[in-house]
């Protein structure tokens, strides 16, 4: 027996009088709330409009959930369509069973539609997100820790998860607290990609890509110790496929993107340039410092450039007049 281990709770679900809070669904809700309001800080320093995030996230949140539930469902179609199974179940997300795969797909579709009636580049918006979705990640994982869901191996060590139901198929026991192993992993990923796009000015959609390159990294070992049912391919698990084609793809993109368009983009709303842009985002330093956010852009006149402008201007009416 373990003298140390990490306790599940007892129960997945809170009640707020007749009110059910279930801890998988808060996870996600909260996650929600911090991808919103660390990407609307980063862009606002990258020169956009205070509110501009939230107002795409309108459309990426619901075709994340809807993309993050079907790539569950149709990976996993037998808990829902085999013998002796109800099909109204795969409708149940707060249940748990979102892929992160199919979220970051139908995600972005909807984001890109988002962008577009905003008349914002897509490339820039998800750079400046791409923190915040790690750390939503991060918070989200704990959803399967409410659920006592998809662990590891059994193990001895000191962290390792104490499996207390045996419904489902599940073993009690010890395992790997692989949930935890892949959030404290988001954490580290939010990190990188905030570091690397103070250092090197990432634009053009390469901090998205290296969020998508990192995890997927993350991701890739921590599926081996995994011991849920999944569809092999040649040995390897279907997310063990899907992680190596997307870190392929995400390095590919910031390798091409960095020769075709070095640096950042001049302007992330057009809109906000227009109207004079958000004075906030000058001094705003969450992700990319206050340097960052008037580097950027083009530098007014000075009081004394002013001045000495008024001056001429005063000298050559007078000129005029004699």
């Amino acid at each position: 027996m373990n003298l140390a281990y990490i306790p599940s709770p007892s129960h997945g679900v809170l009640y707020l009088g007749p009110i059910p809070l279930r801890g998988y669904a808060f996870c996600i809700i909260i996650g929600v709330f911090v991808a919103v309001w660390f990407g609307n800080k980063r862009w606002i320093a990258r020169g956009g409009r205070s509110g501009t995030v939230a107002d795409i996230a309108v459309w990426a949140v619901p075709f994340g959930l809807i993309g993050g539930r079907l790539y569950h469902v149709i990976t996993d179609y037998e808990l829902y369509f085999s013998e002796g199974r109800d099909w109204v179940d795969a409708f149940k997300v707060w249940e748990g069973g979102l892929g992160i795969w199919g979220a970051i797909a139908l995600g972005a579709l909807g984001a890109w539609i988002g962008a577009r009636r905003r008349g914002v580049p897509m490339p820039a918006y998800a750079d400046a997100v791409a923190p915040g979705i790690a750390f939503a990640q991060a918070i989200g994982r704990w959803g399967n820790w409410f659920n006592q869901e998809l662990y590891g191996r059994e193990t001895d060590l000191p962290w390792a998860l104490h499996i207390t139901s045996s419904e489902g198929g599940r073993v009690p026991g010890y395992y790997h607290p692989t949930f935890l192993y892949e959030s404290l992993w988001c954490v580290g990923v939010g990190l990188l990609v905030i570091w690397a796009d103070r250092r090197f000015k990432l634009g053009h959609g390469r901090a998205f890509a290296l969020y998508v390159a990192a995890y997927c990294v993350g991701r890739g070992w921590i599926e081996y110790m995994r011991v849920d049912d999944a569809h092999h391919i040649l040995g390897l698990r279907l997310n063990n496929w899907t992680a190596l084609i997307a870190f392929l793809l995400a390095v590919a993109y910031i390798w091409v993107s960095a020769k075709k368009r070095p640096g950042r983009e001049a302007v992330v709303e057009p809109a906000a340039v227009a109207s004079g842009g958000p004075a906030e985002g000058v001094s705003d330093g969450v992700s990319d410092g206050s340097a960052d956010g008037v580097s950027d852009r083009p530098a007014g006149k000075t009081g004394a450039e002013a001045g000495a402008g008024a001056e001429g201007e005063e000298k050559t009416a007078s000129a005029d007049k004699g």
